[in-house]
């Protein structure tokens, strides 16, 4: 059931009361989960965060932690499957579900007693209604073969006249209903992000800070980096945040002269869409930016000749492009730095820690790209009729982050974009790609990803997890489907040759 007040019908109602929280592991989540936090320690709410990747862990997360829990919040899981069905929990209990992925399961939206979505129900237009769906069936009634053997032979016939009619009715609804499912199924999709709708929240109980703004700005932007939204809803939700950042950012210009160095202060304003490259060299996000690297084919040799032309042509020395983005001449900004550094790990800021990660996010989109490159230079990007596919070879020193599934996600997208610059054929932006990984080599498991075709970007609807799921079930193949997005799947390394001739048999 759609909870139309979220403050009213979610928060007053767990206010005091000890919550669960169970967050899927993407950065939207994270973000949702911080602003959550945040309002519960305003409040001092008793809750226990539990971080889970997949079904399995979202199920063992709620069986391990759920006594004495009546309410079970969960970000960005939970809501594509049935919940009631897989947790089997006590009648009491009751799930708020802030899950942006779509579509959402039937049952969660019809479940009116233990299902709370906080969802915004004008984006799902497509529910089917629900005598569609559900139906009260009348138990078979069998009367007639009891009867006694006096009753009247046409009595008897008319009795089976009505029973046969009431199946042959239940049968095409039974076949409408699997076809009426099957189309709400059909194509995964997001909508608004989870961090966005809790400051959302946050802001309608007053509680809204620039700090949880800014967590808020980067779950929207989360969502479009990552190809999860189309680029007008990314528009539309980031015109929804200016106003909010123009409400906690406007200062006169006394208090600009008063602000502290240890100040969060945000700016609206266009932003190159170059990765990492306030924290990297302006030449080394540019060659590992999916956009720039495919537009100048960086991969070859003439392509890095075009890359240093066009730098060149913007006066832009070679030597300064190479250095830190960061880097100054300037004494002050020297010295700004390392003060602003000192005085946040006061504030909880663990900086060495985000260096780190920074490091590894560099290293991994060094792999990509290079990835992206053995995979063209080596022709392994294959045309299977309907869709192309390609495989990461076992032994590569990299295939450690091709394991994690929003790595594979941004080499798939980032291999599509890369082929179709350079092939000749007229089709390659209307073909989807299938992209595998080792996942455990002791296991014998890959990890296997689909991503829609270029020509459907404006749409960013995926119809993998469906294809998937039947080209399994045809050929008997040992998968898993236990990732939150139905688009990526695990399978026995034996069963890939059968799948995928299901697969392409399914797709033509």
């Amino acid at each position: 059931m759609f909870v139309k007040d979220f403050k009213k019908d979610f928060y007053d109602v767990i206010l005091h009361q000890r919550v669960l929280i169970l967050v899927s592991f993407d950065v939207d989540a994270l973000c949702a989960c911080k602003i959550l936090q945040y309002l519960f320690q305003c409040d001092q709410v008793l809750y226990t965060i539990i971080p889970v990747t997949g079904k399995s862990e979202l199920e063992r997360a709620y069986i391990e932690n759920s006594e004495g829990i009546k309410h079970v919040v969960l970000i960005n899981c939970g809501g594509g499957v049935d919940l009631v069905e897989l947790l089997q929990p006590e009648e009491p209990v009751k799930f708020y579900i802030c899950d942006s992925h779509r579509p959402i399961d039937i049952h969660n939206i019809y479940n009116a007693v233990q299902i709370k979505l906080l969802i915004k129900q004008e984006e799902l237009t497509d529910v089917p209604e629900y005598d569609v769906v559900f139906r009260d069936d009348e138990s078979d009634d069998d009367s007639g073969n009891d009867s006694d053997t006096s009753e009247r032979s046409g009595k008897r016939r008319r009795f089976d006249d009505e029973a046969i009619e009431k199946r042959r009715e239940k049968r095409l609804w039974v076949e409408n209903r699997n076809k009426v499912l099957f189309d709400y199924d059909k194509f995964t999709a997001f909508g608004t992000s989870a961090s966005l709708i809790m400051f959302e929240l946050a802001w309608k109980m007053s509680n809204d800070t620039n700090d949880l703004l800014w967590l808020g700005i980067i779950g929207v932007t989360d969502q479009f980096v990552h190809f999860r939204t189309p680029r007008d809803k990314y528009i539309e939700d980031v015109m929804a945040l200016q106003s909010h950042v123009l409400r906690h950012n406007h200062r006169g210009e006394n208090e600009e002269n008063l602000l502290s160095v240890n100040c969060l202060r945000l700016v609206f304003d266009d932003e190159l869409q170059l990765t990492l490259y306030r924290h990297w060299s302006l030449f080394e996000s540019l060659c590992h930016s999916i956009s720039t690297a495919c537009k100048f084919k960086v991969w070859t040799l003439k392509g890095q000749k075009r890359l240093y032309e066009f730098l060149a042509e913007m006066g832009l020395p070679l030597t300064q492009c190479k250095q830190k983005y960061t880097a100054m001449d300037t004494n002050l900004k020297g010295s700004i730095k390392p003060l602003i550094q000192e005085h946040m790990t006061k504030y909880g800021n663990n900086v060495s820690t985000l260096e780190k990660a920074l490091e590894i996010a560099k290293k991994q989109l060094v792999a990509v790209v290079n990835q992206v490159q053995t995979f063209l230079d080596m022709h392994q990007v294959i045309s299977a009729g309907p869709f192309l596919y390609s495989f990461i070879q076992e032994g590569i020193g990299d295939v450690k982050y091709f394991s994690r599934p929003q790595c594979l996600t941004r080499l798939a997208r980032f291999t599509l974009e890369a082929h179709c610059s350079v092939s000749r054929s007229k089709k390659a932006k209307s073909l989807p790609l299938v992209l595998g990984a080792p996942l455990d080599l002791e296991q014998g498991t890959i990890l296997i990803i689909g991503i829609p075709p270029l020509e459907l970007d404006d749409e960013r609807k995926n119809f993998f997890g469906k294809a998937f799921e039947q080209a399994a079930l045809n050929t008997s193949s040992r998968t898993l489907h236990d990732h939150f997005d139905s688009h990526m799947m695990e399978m026995k390394t034996e069963d890939r040759s059968k799948f995928f001739d299901a697969l392409i048999n399914l797709m033509q």
